[in-house]
């Protein structure tokens, strides 16, 4: 019985993932037969939980949205990381009703409810042992980001008002292709049709968020990823530095851990970091907190020079 429940679980933990399975695929992923799969399918079925099939040629195995569901299938590692990432997500914007960090905050209240029994404790030892730092930031509407996810997965036209960092209000109509998460915001990359060329949006000015009957067809993205054209975009006024710091990659993180930068271990001891800066001044803070040797391998000549000039400046307040 044991083995037909850890089975049972790892065909649900897959179906899950909210892909469509062949029969083969599923069976190989599984390691079991066609005919022990078709029986775990039906079981399914009768614990309530809504498995599609579709025969023949082509054909696949998907679990789709029903009116009810049973309780969530989880396993402890599993219910854990999703108390605390709804704990982390809730801890970040203004608690404004309606953000996605109000969502997250009650979701966390409740979510042991759809949890099996045998979970519930420790889903309710996790959050009385857990507290999170509030971190002040710009909160989205929870039903904004679900209505520009479903116009994505549509490829469907949307219009908004949007206000730009100088105030200025204009209205934009768009082909909405990613949502991109990064350093506390969210970012919305569209193809602006009256600009005829893609911009990114910060999600919190955007209002009055209106879905068109008109699809498009999908462009090709204009880099690896999504975020690979923000950061790209992020950094165009700023200057990249290359430094060597002999200290491991972990505490180099730590140190770099509000810049966006690039962190590569090179050797156990040492680290290469690349981060993009307004001004040489950003650099010094992090590097003061590593304790370490560094060297700067490339920067710009007035970062250097920036740098050289206050070497000098803090020798002389140090041997006056």
């Amino acid at each position: 019985m044991a083995d037909v429940t850890a089975r049972m679980l790892a065909l649900l933990s897959t179906l899950q993932s909210g892909r469509s399975f062949s029969g083969d695929e599923l069976a190989q992923r599984l390691g079991v037969s066609p005919r022990t799969l078709r029986r775990d399918v039906d079981r399914l079925r009768g614990y309530g939980y809504p498995v599609q099939t579709r025969p023949g040629p082509g054909g696949f195995y998907r679990l789709t949205a029903g009116r009810t569901m049973p309780p969530l299938v989880l396993d402890d590692d599993e219910a854990v990381a999703t108390l605390l990432a709804l704990a982390s997500l809730g801890s970040v914007g203004s608690a404004a009703e309606g953000g996605i960090d109000d969502a997250a905050t009650r979701a966390y209240g409740k979510v042991d409810q759809f949890l099996p029994a045998r979970l519930r404790s420790r889903a309710v030892a996790v959050r009385a042992s857990v507290e999170t730092s509030h971190q002040e930031a710009p909160s989205v509407p929870a039903d904004q980001l679900g209505d520009l996810a479903e116009a994505i997965g549509l490829q469907q036209e949307i219009s908004f008002a949007y206000r730009s960092v100088g105030g200025l209000q204009t209205v934009r109509r768009v082909e909405p292709y990613r949502q991109i998460h990064h350093l506390l915001r969210w970012y919305l990359l569209a193809w602006d049709l009256d600009r005829d060329d893609w911009r990114v949006f910060r999600v919190d000015r955007i209002s009055d968020l209106h879905r068109h009957t008109k699809h498009y067809t999908a462009r090709t993205l204009p880099a690896d990823s999504a975020t690979a054209y923000l950061r790209a975009g992020l950094h165009k006024t700023k200057h990249p530095i290359r430094l060597a710091v002999d200290a491991p990659a972990d505490a180099v993180v730590d140190a770099f851990k509000y810049q966006d930068a690039e962190i590569q271990a090179t050797t156990p001891t040492t680290t290469e970091v690349i981060v993009a800066l307004d001004t040489w001044h950003w650099l010094l803070l992090p590097l003061a907190f590593l304790d370490t040797d560094y060297r700067i391998l490339d920067a710009p000549p007035a970062f250097l020079a920036g740098y050289q000039s206050f070497a000098r400046r803090l020798r002389a307040a140090i041997t006056s």
